[in-house]
């Protein structure tokens, strides 16, 4: 079985090591979604040791932002900045991907934008303004979103792109029957609640070649009565990979990442396990994981292919050199439960 410092390959790109810093939002960037150097500063730092850096979610409209202060990936101009944070990470030895994103009924209100659209006139589960029902020519101009937003991607040189449909963010409002209670061929059935996600992950396609690598980071359960089930995460993890997949990069769904009666390491990596027996390309494993011996055995268990840690990797940017240097015998520094 292979090891956590083992390197695998996504289609046409290698990754040195199966250590993942998954996207964490940092408010870092420019009020108009630039690059900082404060921002840049941030990946550097924390990307020695790990294969793959997942940039934070990008926004691929203005209306689709969660804040002034979130990475944006919505216009060309942004392309010589997002080349700057890729190279910094790449220089690194790690590899480097971007999460593209929509928020939908997530994004504030704001009287220059209108009212935040969703697949309904529902809010998802403790957002309080309810959105409106975004229009079938609306949906048609985000999916082309998301395919200019991968473009963008690849010419400013990142090695791959990640589509977020996890945490109720819009593809999460589309899939869940929490927050989809449309009655056209976006609605109803599971295969018109996923159809935005095939959509998109097809016109990434269209964009970015057959070789150049999608993520997809799914929702898999929305951990909450009444809204997706794993069973139809299954289906969906499924229907990506036929799409065009490349990884899947298992969360929750509207319950978010966290759970107030799943914890410990690896909290979410039996989710991801359910849909690793289901689909033919790599899958990412995550939940609070901070011991690199534990993330090792996750990996050489053969239950998930990469595994990603997030919060631990985030309080202490030494994190993944510190665990290089420990699985691979050569000592390290303080690392653990309370690192």
């Amino acid at each position: 079985m292979p090891r956590l410092l083992d390197p695998i390959r996504i289609g046409s790109l290698e990754i040195p090591n199966r250590l993942v810093m998954p996207p964490m939002g940092t408010r870092l960037a420019g009020n108009g979604g630039q690059v900082t150097d404060r921002l840049v500063a941030h990946y550097q730092e924390r990307a020695p040791g790990v294969g793959l850096v997942i940039v934070e979610h990008a926004c691929v409209t203005l209306a689709g932002r969660m804040h002034d202060s979130q990475l944006g990936i919505h216009k060309d101009e942004l392309v010589p900045g997002l080349g700057t944070l890729a190279r910094a990470v790449q220089k690194q030895g790690a590899r480097i991907a971007i999460q593209i994103n929509h928020v939908g009924a997530k994004a504030p209100p704001n009287p220059a934008l209108g009212t935040p659209a969703s697949a309904s006139a529902v809010a998802p589960p403790g957002i309080e303004t309810v959105p409106r029902e975004l229009s079938l020519s609306e949906i048609g101009e985000i999916v082309k979103a998301f395919g200019q937003a991968a473009r963008r991607a690849k010419e400013a040189g990142f090695d791959a792109v990640e589509v977020h449909g996890a945490h109720g963010f819009l593809n999460n409002q589309f899939t869940s029957p929490l927050t989809n209670k449309r009655t056209d061929s976006y609605g109803g059935s599971l295969e018109n609640r996923m159809r935005l996600p095939l959509e998109i992950v097809a016109e990434l396609r269209r964009q970015v070649g057959g070789d150049y690598p999608i993520l997809y980071r799914l929702g898999a359960s929305d951990m909450i009565e009444g809204g997706l089930t794993l069973q139809e995460g299954q289906r969906i993890a499924s229907a990506l990979v036929e799409a065009g997949v490349d990884v899947v990069d298992v969360s929750g769904g509207h319950g978010g990442s966290v759970h107030p009666t799943i914890t410990g390491q690896g909290f979410l990596v039996p989710m991801a396990e359910e849909i690793k027996r289901v689909v033919t390309v790599p899958v990412i494993g995550v939940g609070g994981i901070t011991e690199p011996e534990f993330a090792d055995r996750v990996i050489r268990e053969g239950r998930v292919d990469l595994i990603a840690v997030g919060r631990a990797i985030l309080r202490d940017p030494g994190w993944g050199a510190k665990a290089v240097a420990a699985l691979s015998g050569r000592g390290h520094g303080s690392l653990g439960r309370n690192t």
